[in-house]
Protein backbone atom coordinates (compact mmCIF):
# COMPACT_ATOMS: atom_id res chain seq x y z
CA UNK A 1 0.00 0.00 0.00
CA UNK A 2 1.01 3.66 0.04
CA UNK A 3 3.33 5.78 2.11
CA UNK A 4 1.41 8.70 3.59
CA UNK A 5 2.23 12.09 5.03
CA UNK A 6 0.42 12.99 8.26
CA UNK A 7 -1.77 15.48 6.38
CA UNK A 8 -2.88 12.71 3.98
CA UNK A 9 -3.80 10.24 6.69
CA UNK A 10 -7.35 11.36 7.53
CA UNK A 11 -8.40 11.25 3.89
CA UNK A 12 -6.92 7.77 3.39
CA UNK A 13 -8.69 6.46 6.51
CA UNK A 14 -12.06 7.63 5.18
CA UNK A 15 -11.54 5.70 1.94
CA UNK A 16 -10.24 2.43 3.35
CA UNK A 17 -9.06 0.95 6.64
CA UNK A 18 -5.75 -0.88 6.23
CA UNK A 19 -4.98 -4.03 8.24
CA UNK A 20 -1.66 -2.55 9.43
CA UNK A 21 -0.37 0.97 10.07
CA UNK A 22 3.22 1.95 10.78
CA UNK A 23 3.75 5.46 12.16
CA UNK A 24 7.40 6.48 12.33
CA UNK A 25 9.39 9.67 12.79
CA UNK A 26 11.20 11.81 15.34
CA UNK A 27 8.65 14.63 15.77
CA UNK A 28 6.63 13.52 18.84
CA UNK A 29 3.66 15.82 18.30
CA UNK A 30 3.01 14.68 14.72
CA UNK A 31 3.58 11.02 15.60
CA UNK A 32 1.09 11.32 18.48
CA UNK A 33 -1.50 13.13 16.37
CA UNK A 34 -1.19 10.56 13.58
CA UNK A 35 -1.70 7.73 16.06
CA UNK A 36 -4.72 9.50 17.57
CA UNK A 37 -6.24 9.89 14.10
CA UNK A 38 -5.81 6.16 13.42
CA UNK A 39 -7.20 5.18 16.84
CA UNK A 40 -10.29 7.34 16.31
CA UNK A 41 -10.95 5.95 12.82
CA UNK A 42 -10.47 2.35 13.95
CA UNK A 43 -12.84 2.82 16.89
CA UNK A 44 -15.45 4.40 14.60
CA UNK A 45 -15.18 1.33 12.37
CA UNK A 46 -16.22 -0.91 15.27
CA UNK A 47 -12.88 -2.04 16.67
CA UNK A 48 -13.81 -1.36 20.28
CA UNK A 49 -11.02 -3.19 22.10
CA UNK A 50 -7.54 -1.65 22.33
CA UNK A 51 -4.46 -3.49 23.54
CA UNK A 52 -1.11 -1.72 23.94
CA UNK A 53 2.32 -3.32 24.05
CA UNK A 54 5.82 -1.87 24.53
CA UNK A 55 8.91 -3.52 23.08
CA UNK A 56 10.74 -3.28 26.40
CA UNK A 57 13.58 -5.64 27.33
CA UNK A 58 12.04 -9.03 28.04
CA UNK A 59 8.88 -8.40 26.04
CA UNK A 60 7.46 -11.66 24.69
CA UNK A 61 6.30 -11.18 21.10
CA UNK A 62 4.19 -14.32 21.39
CA UNK A 63 1.73 -12.25 23.47
CA UNK A 64 0.99 -10.14 20.41
CA UNK A 65 0.48 -13.14 18.11
CA UNK A 66 -1.59 -15.00 20.70
CA UNK A 67 -3.86 -12.00 21.20
CA UNK A 68 -4.20 -11.55 17.44
CA UNK A 69 -5.29 -15.18 16.99
CA UNK A 70 -7.50 -15.54 20.06
CA UNK A 71 -11.01 -14.83 18.87
CA UNK A 72 -14.18 -16.18 20.41
CA UNK A 73 -17.80 -16.00 19.31
CA UNK A 74 -18.53 -12.96 21.47
CA UNK A 75 -15.13 -11.23 21.27
CA UNK A 76 -14.86 -7.61 20.15
CA UNK A 77 -12.76 -6.61 17.17
CA UNK A 78 -9.62 -4.88 18.41
CA UNK A 79 -6.74 -2.53 17.74
CA UNK A 80 -3.37 -4.03 18.61
CA UNK A 81 -0.75 -1.35 19.23
CA UNK A 82 2.97 -2.04 19.66
CA UNK A 83 5.50 0.70 20.39
CA UNK A 84 9.11 0.11 19.27
CA UNK A 85 11.14 2.96 20.74
CA UNK A 86 14.40 2.44 18.83
CA UNK A 87 12.81 1.19 15.60
CA UNK A 88 14.46 -2.22 16.07
CA UNK A 89 12.12 -5.07 17.12
CA UNK A 90 14.95 -7.58 17.31
CA UNK A 91 15.01 -11.06 15.77
CA UNK A 92 11.90 -12.31 17.60
CA UNK A 93 9.98 -9.14 16.81
CA UNK A 94 11.10 -9.29 13.19
CA UNK A 95 9.75 -12.82 12.85
CA UNK A 96 6.54 -12.06 14.78
CA UNK A 97 5.68 -9.05 12.62
CA UNK A 98 6.36 -11.01 9.44
CA UNK A 99 4.19 -13.87 10.69
CA UNK A 100 1.37 -11.44 11.53
CA UNK A 101 1.51 -9.86 8.06
CA UNK A 102 1.38 -13.23 6.34
CA UNK A 103 -2.13 -13.85 7.71
CA UNK A 104 -3.71 -10.65 9.07
CA UNK A 105 -7.12 -11.09 10.66
CA UNK A 106 -10.13 -9.04 9.58
CA UNK A 107 -10.98 -8.75 13.27
CA UNK A 108 -7.77 -6.85 14.11
CA UNK A 109 -5.94 -3.71 13.08
CA UNK A 110 -2.25 -3.53 13.97
CA UNK A 111 -0.66 -0.15 14.76
CA UNK A 112 3.14 -0.12 15.01
CA UNK A 113 4.65 3.07 16.44
CA UNK A 114 8.35 3.91 16.01
CA UNK A 115 9.39 7.27 17.50
CA UNK A 116 12.67 6.86 15.60
CA UNK A 117 13.57 5.96 12.02
CA UNK A 118 13.27 2.23 11.30
CA UNK A 119 15.41 0.40 8.76
CA UNK A 120 13.32 0.39 5.59
CA UNK A 121 15.39 -2.47 4.21
CA UNK A 122 14.42 -4.80 7.07
CA UNK A 123 12.08 -7.72 6.38
CA UNK A 124 9.55 -6.66 9.00
CA UNK A 125 9.29 -3.15 7.52
CA UNK A 126 8.79 -4.51 4.01
CA UNK A 127 6.15 -6.95 5.29
CA UNK A 128 4.18 -4.14 6.95
CA UNK A 129 4.59 -1.86 3.95
CA UNK A 130 3.32 -4.58 1.57
CA UNK A 131 -0.10 -4.98 3.22
CA UNK A 132 -0.48 -1.79 5.21
CA UNK A 133 0.11 1.96 5.24
CA UNK A 134 3.30 3.70 6.37
CA UNK A 135 2.92 7.18 7.84
CA UNK A 136 6.29 8.90 7.67
CA UNK A 137 6.70 11.93 9.91
CA UNK A 138 9.41 14.29 8.74
CA UNK A 139 10.73 17.16 10.90
CA UNK A 140 9.33 20.60 10.09
CA UNK A 141 12.22 22.74 8.84
CA UNK A 142 12.72 26.40 9.72
CA UNK A 143 11.53 27.33 6.23
CA UNK A 144 8.38 25.20 6.53
CA UNK A 145 7.47 26.24 10.07
CA UNK A 146 5.67 29.55 9.28
CA UNK A 147 3.43 27.80 6.75
CA UNK A 148 2.73 24.99 9.24
CA UNK A 149 1.83 27.53 11.95
CA UNK A 150 -0.41 29.43 9.54
CA UNK A 151 -2.29 26.21 8.71
CA UNK A 152 -2.73 25.45 12.42
CA UNK A 153 -4.02 28.95 13.08
CA UNK A 154 -6.54 28.56 10.25
CA UNK A 155 -7.67 25.20 11.61
CA UNK A 156 -8.23 26.91 14.97
CA UNK A 157 -10.39 29.53 13.27
CA UNK A 158 -7.79 32.27 13.68
CA UNK A 159 -6.57 34.82 11.15
CA UNK A 160 -3.06 36.22 11.52
CA UNK A 161 -0.89 38.72 9.73
CA UNK A 162 2.25 37.37 8.09
CA UNK A 163 4.45 39.25 10.54
CA UNK A 164 2.60 37.63 13.43
CA UNK A 165 3.15 34.15 11.99
CA UNK A 166 6.86 34.83 11.49
CA UNK A 167 7.22 36.13 15.04
CA UNK A 168 5.48 33.11 16.53
CA UNK A 169 7.72 30.82 14.47
CA UNK A 170 10.81 32.55 15.82
CA UNK A 171 9.54 32.31 19.40
CA UNK A 172 8.88 28.56 19.37
CA UNK A 173 12.12 27.77 17.49
CA UNK A 174 10.94 24.53 15.96
CA UNK A 175 9.13 23.15 19.00
CA UNK A 176 5.79 22.12 17.50
CA UNK A 177 4.29 21.31 20.88
CA UNK A 178 5.10 24.83 22.05
CA UNK A 179 3.52 26.25 18.88
CA UNK A 180 0.30 24.30 19.45
CA UNK A 181 0.19 25.44 23.08
CA UNK A 182 0.56 29.06 22.04
CA UNK A 183 -2.16 28.72 19.40
CA UNK A 184 -4.52 27.29 22.03
CA UNK A 185 -3.76 30.28 24.21
CA UNK A 186 -4.40 32.67 21.32
CA UNK A 187 -7.83 31.06 20.83
CA UNK A 188 -8.70 32.07 24.38
CA UNK A 189 -7.10 35.51 24.57
CA UNK A 190 -6.88 36.99 21.08
CA UNK A 191 -9.65 38.93 19.34
CA UNK A 192 -9.87 39.80 15.65
CA UNK A 193 -6.87 39.54 13.34
CA UNK A 194 -3.72 38.51 15.18
CA UNK A 195 -0.91 41.00 14.73
CA UNK A 196 2.77 40.90 15.66
CA UNK A 197 1.91 43.06 18.68
CA UNK A 198 -0.63 40.43 19.76
CA UNK A 199 2.04 37.74 19.61
CA UNK A 200 4.58 39.91 21.39
CA UNK A 201 2.18 40.70 24.23
CA UNK A 202 0.49 37.35 24.73
CA UNK A 203 3.34 34.96 24.00
CA UNK A 204 6.11 36.95 25.65
CA UNK A 205 4.10 37.79 28.77
CA UNK A 206 2.96 34.26 29.51
CA UNK A 207 3.20 33.69 33.25
CA UNK A 208 2.68 29.92 33.08
CA UNK A 209 5.46 27.43 33.55
CA UNK A 210 6.30 25.31 30.51
CA UNK A 211 8.64 22.47 29.68
CA UNK A 212 10.69 24.55 27.25
CA UNK A 213 11.52 27.10 29.94
CA UNK A 214 12.56 24.15 32.10
CA UNK A 215 14.97 22.73 29.53
CA UNK A 216 16.45 26.13 28.70
CA UNK A 217 17.16 26.90 32.36
CA UNK A 218 18.66 23.46 32.93
CA UNK A 219 20.87 23.74 29.84
CA UNK A 220 21.93 27.22 30.96
CA UNK A 221 23.10 25.71 34.25
CA UNK A 222 20.62 27.69 36.38
CA UNK A 223 19.66 24.86 38.73
CA UNK A 224 17.60 27.00 41.12
CA UNK A 225 15.43 28.50 38.35
CA UNK A 226 15.04 25.10 36.66
CA UNK A 227 13.84 23.46 39.87
CA UNK A 228 11.40 26.31 40.49
CA UNK A 229 9.96 25.76 37.00
CA UNK A 230 9.80 21.99 37.58
CA UNK A 231 7.82 22.51 40.80
CA UNK A 232 5.55 24.91 38.92
CA UNK A 233 4.90 22.31 36.22
CA UNK A 234 4.04 19.71 38.82
CA UNK A 235 1.77 22.15 40.64
CA UNK A 236 -0.10 22.90 37.42
CA UNK A 237 -0.79 19.21 36.89
CA UNK A 238 1.57 18.72 33.95
CA UNK A 239 1.96 15.07 32.98
CA UNK A 240 5.35 13.69 34.05
CA UNK A 241 5.63 12.03 30.63
CA UNK A 242 5.70 15.43 28.91
CA UNK A 243 8.42 16.71 31.24
CA UNK A 244 10.49 13.56 30.71
CA UNK A 245 10.09 13.84 26.92
CA UNK A 246 11.42 17.42 26.94
CA UNK A 247 14.41 16.67 29.19
CA UNK A 248 15.30 13.39 27.46
CA UNK A 249 15.10 15.09 24.05
CA UNK A 250 17.80 17.58 25.09
CA UNK A 251 19.99 14.87 26.63
CA UNK A 252 19.81 12.80 23.42
CA UNK A 253 20.79 15.84 21.36
CA UNK A 254 23.69 16.62 23.70
CA UNK A 255 24.89 13.02 23.59
CA UNK A 256 24.70 12.96 19.79
CA UNK A 257 26.64 16.22 19.50
CA UNK A 258 29.20 15.14 22.10
CA UNK A 259 29.84 11.85 20.32
CA UNK A 260 30.09 13.54 16.91
CA UNK A 261 32.56 16.19 18.08
CA UNK A 262 34.65 13.56 19.87
CA UNK A 263 35.00 11.89 16.46
CA UNK A 264 36.31 15.12 14.97
CA UNK A 265 33.09 16.52 13.54
CA UNK A 266 32.61 20.29 13.48
CA UNK A 267 30.33 21.53 16.31
CA UNK A 268 28.02 23.49 13.98
CA UNK A 269 27.62 20.51 11.66
CA UNK A 270 27.00 18.19 14.62
CA UNK A 271 24.26 20.56 15.86
CA UNK A 272 22.65 20.61 12.44
CA UNK A 273 22.60 16.80 12.28
CA UNK A 274 21.06 16.73 15.76
CA UNK A 275 18.30 19.13 14.69
CA UNK A 276 19.48 21.97 16.93
CA UNK A 277 18.51 25.46 15.83
CA UNK A 278 21.18 28.15 15.52
CA UNK A 279 19.75 30.19 18.40
CA UNK A 280 20.11 27.21 20.74
CA UNK A 281 23.73 26.44 19.91
CA UNK A 282 25.12 28.62 22.74
CA UNK A 283 22.93 26.74 25.24
CA UNK A 284 24.14 23.38 23.94
CA UNK A 285 27.77 24.48 23.89
CA UNK A 286 27.54 25.69 27.48
CA UNK A 287 25.94 22.44 28.63
CA UNK A 288 28.63 20.39 26.88
CA UNK A 289 31.30 22.24 28.85
CA UNK A 290 29.73 20.78 32.02
CA UNK A 291 28.58 17.37 30.76
CA UNK A 292 30.85 14.77 29.23
CA UNK A 293 29.66 11.94 26.97
CA UNK A 294 29.86 9.35 29.75
CA UNK A 295 27.66 11.50 31.98
CA UNK A 296 25.15 12.03 29.17
CA UNK A 297 24.93 8.30 28.55
CA UNK A 298 24.23 7.81 32.24
CA UNK A 299 21.49 10.47 32.03
CA UNK A 300 19.89 8.59 29.13
CA UNK A 301 19.79 5.46 31.30
CA UNK A 302 18.26 7.55 34.06
CA UNK A 303 15.60 8.85 31.67
CA UNK A 304 14.77 5.26 30.72
CA UNK A 305 14.44 4.38 34.42
CA UNK A 306 12.08 7.34 34.94
CA UNK A 307 9.98 6.14 32.01
CA UNK A 308 9.63 2.76 33.72
CA UNK A 309 8.65 4.49 36.98
CA UNK A 310 5.94 6.46 35.15
CA UNK A 311 4.59 3.22 33.63
CA UNK A 312 4.60 1.49 37.04
CA UNK A 313 7.39 -0.89 36.04
CA UNK A 314 9.77 0.51 38.66
CA UNK A 315 9.09 1.38 42.30
CA UNK A 316 10.09 5.04 42.41
CA UNK A 317 8.53 8.51 42.42
CA UNK A 318 8.94 9.87 38.85
CA UNK A 319 8.91 13.48 40.05
CA UNK A 320 11.75 12.85 42.51
CA UNK A 321 13.75 11.32 39.67
CA UNK A 322 12.84 14.21 37.33
CA UNK A 323 14.16 16.60 39.99
CA UNK A 324 17.46 14.72 40.04
CA UNK A 325 17.64 14.59 36.24
CA UNK A 326 17.01 18.34 36.00
CA UNK A 327 19.78 19.04 38.52
CA UNK A 328 22.15 16.75 36.59
CA UNK A 329 21.52 18.56 33.31
CA UNK A 330 22.19 21.83 35.12
CA UNK A 331 25.52 20.38 36.27
CA UNK A 332 24.69 19.32 39.84
CA UNK A 333 25.33 15.66 40.71
CA UNK A 334 24.39 14.60 44.22
CA UNK A 335 25.63 11.01 43.82
CA UNK A 336 28.85 9.46 42.56
CA UNK A 337 28.66 7.64 39.18
CA UNK A 338 28.82 4.21 40.84
CA UNK A 339 25.97 5.08 43.22
CA UNK A 340 24.00 6.59 40.33
CA UNK A 341 24.28 3.33 38.39
CA UNK A 342 23.21 1.35 41.45
CA UNK A 343 20.18 3.59 41.97
CA UNK A 344 18.97 3.00 38.40
CA UNK A 345 18.54 -0.71 39.12
CA UNK A 346 15.73 -0.14 41.62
Amino acid sequence: MAKLRPDQLAGALKKQLAPVYLVCGEEPLLVQESCDTIRKAVKSAGFNEHERYHNEPGFDWEHLLTSANSMSLFAERKLLEIRIENGKPGDKGNKALQAYCEAPSEDNVLLVVCPSKPDQRSKWFKSLEKIGAVVQVWPITAQQLPRWIEQRLNQAGLNAERAAVELLASRVEGNLLAAVQEIEKLKLLAEGTITADTIANIVADSARYDVFNLTDKALHGDARAAIKTLHGLRGEGTDATVVLWALAREVRSLAQISHATSQGQNFDWACKNAGVWDKRKPLMKGALRRLKLQQLQMLLRKANAIDKAIKGMRDADPWDDLLDLTLNIAGTFSLTPSVQNLALKY
